[in-house]
């Protein structure tokens, strides 16, 4: 990795980090980096895998797994009786029988926790701590085979000890086989394993303790793969800080801007110097991008409010068009009922005059014949005329009040019609009202959104400290919320906007109370 180049002093942009050429503006570049040591050695000249192996190879390590079978066939062999008897003689075993079961089964441990070692190193997937419990057996054994050549009594002479290390050798030399057998496996298999590529050299910790320390505790908290990579990254901070110190003298660290601080901000949290570079440059996009939905939905919510004023106007003009609908169908309906009414009225008047008529005509016709008769016969004529004139005007009296029900119930369904119409116009305009004080209330948030915005920002640039954002926010809130009057704003809000306790808020409230009395006004809104 190249560091990358410092900029001239107060520049405000910084490379990208997969950039690593110098930042405009500055005629120096920081010297490379030296090259990072490669994380996986290439493998030696000497070790191929065991597909590649010549004839020869091959013989030569089947030979070598024979004789080590056969090793371990011998120590099994010139133990088992030793240590059987005594484990039976002085180790309390009760019978013969299960002191060589007890030999048998440390034996046969030592084989099988060997052959998984062996098998897991040739799969890839070595575990270590195997070795463990192997190299504890096998002390067992060698401890074993030792005590038994122990003399019954008496102080231990010469002989005795050399007895005790010869029943031991054979154990400790399987092991020592067993051990090289598996380091070899380990290296054709494994060149470097991605753990050895990982542990910090002992040498290291000897030469600068202090240092390794903070190197080891980096790569622990923050994934650092291998140590090459550790080493690599503390070399360029390191040529990072001094190229800083060239640049802006021995005062650089309040000489150099903060951007080109963060490297060194950032080092002991895992960055590396092109990461630490970009995060300017990522909080701008985060920004923008904020922004940028900001305006979109202020967009959404103007094409919502318009969208909501379009229905209202379409609502209002379908009830206008309907109680204009509902009046003249209530007119039509009247019209039909007078009309009606009058051809009653004219049906009945024409049935009395030709019911009048034919009685004329028939006393006419029988007054030459019966004129006594007659007189009586038009008196009972009259007053039957008289009492048809009775029920005629009866008829007509109904046929009035009919009429006069029927228009009754049409000026009652018509006056409710109304109603309703009036009603529904009532209501689209009072939701027109409340549609019209939500986008208000939505345009007072979204310019208190961005007094809030540019607050901030001027805070930014005067490098309020975070005590002083806080009782500029408290007061910015008050004037919003409450007139200026911060005794009207509730501790339980002041401790939500600001994320602390009550007895904070209050401390909060009451610096805010003083900077609003000595003429504070949010920056940004001048």
């Amino acid at each position: 990795m190249t560091t990358a180049a410092l900029p001239r002093r107060g520049a405000d942009t910084v490379p990208a980090p997969t950039t690593p050429a110098a930042v405009p503006g500055t005629p120096e570049t920081v010297p490379a980096a030296p090259a990072a040591v490669p994380t996986t050695p290439p493998i030696a000249p000497g070790a191929r895998l065991v597909g590649s192996l010549t004839r020869a190879q091959q013989i030569t390590a089947g030979v070598i797994v024979v004789a080590a079978l056969v090793l371990s066939g011998i120590g099994l062999y010139l133990s088992f009786e030793h240590v059987a008897t005594f484990a039976h003689d002085r180790l309390r075993f009760q019978s013969l029988d299960k002191a060589r079961l007890f030999t048998v089964g440390v034996d046969v441990g030592i084989l099988v926790l060997i052959a998984l070692d062996l098998l897991l190193a040739w799969l890839r997937r070595p575990v270590a701590w195997i070795r463990y419990p192997v190299w504890l057996l096998t002390g067992a054994t060698v401890v074993l085979n030792a005590a038994s050549a122990a003399p019954p009594e008496g102080a231990w002479q010469r002989m005795d000890y050399i007895a005790g290390f010869a029943h031991g050798v054979v154990p400790l030399l399987f092991i020592v086989v067993v051990e090289v057998g598996k380091t070899g496996v380990d290296r054709i298999v494994r060149p470097l394993s991605d753990e050895a590529a990982a542990r910090v050299p002992l040498h290291r910790w000897f030469l600068a303790p202090g240092p390794t320390f903070a190197l080891w505790r980096r790569m622990r908290l923050w994934d650092v793969p291998t140590y090459a990579e550790a080493v690599q990254r503390d070399q360029d901070l390191r040529v990072y800080r001094v190229m800083l110190e060239r640049r802006y003298g021995r005062n650089w660290q309040r000489k150099a801007p903060a951007d080109l601080r963060l490297p060194l901000t950032m080092a002991p949290y895992g960055l590396t110097i092109d990461e630490a570079l970009a995060l300017p440059r990522e909080a701008e996009e985060r920004e923008a991008a904020l922004r940028e939905a900001q305006d979109e939905a202020q967009a959404a919510a103007f094409a919502r409010a318009e969208d909501r004023a379009a229905q209202a106007r379409i609502h209002a003009l379908r009830t206008t068009g309907a109680v204009a609908a509902a009046e003249h169908e209530v007119n039509a309906a009247t019209q039909q009922a007078a009309i009606a009414a009058q051809a009653g009225l004219a049906a009945t008047e024409r049935a009395a005059q030709v019911e009048v008529q034919a009685v004329e005509s028939a006393a006419a016709a029988e007054a030459d014949a019966r004129r006594a008769a007659a007189d009586k016969r038009a008196a009972a004529d009259r007053e039957d005329a008289a009492e048809a004139e009775q029920r005629a005007a009866g008829m007509e009296r109904a046929a009035a009040e009919e009429r006069e029900r029927v228009a009754g119930i049409l000026a009652r369904e018509a006056a409710a019609t109304r109603r309703a119409a009036e009603d529904k116009q009532a209501a689209q305009q009072a939701e027109k009202g409340a549609a019209e004080a939500e986008l208000d209330a939505a345009e007072t948030r979204l310019r208190a959104a961005g007094i809030e915005r540019r607050a901030v920002e001027a805070e930014d640039e005067a490098r309020r400290s975070p005590r002083e954002r806080a009782v500029r926010k408290v007061a910015r809130l008050a004037l919003a919320r409450t007139g200026g009057d911060i005794e009207a704003l509730p501790l339980e809000d002041i401790a939500d906007a600001l994320g602390v306790s009550t007895s904070t808020a209050s401390e909060r409230r009451r610096e805010a109370a003083d900077l609003l009395a000595s003429g504070y006004q949010p920056e940004g809104t001048a």
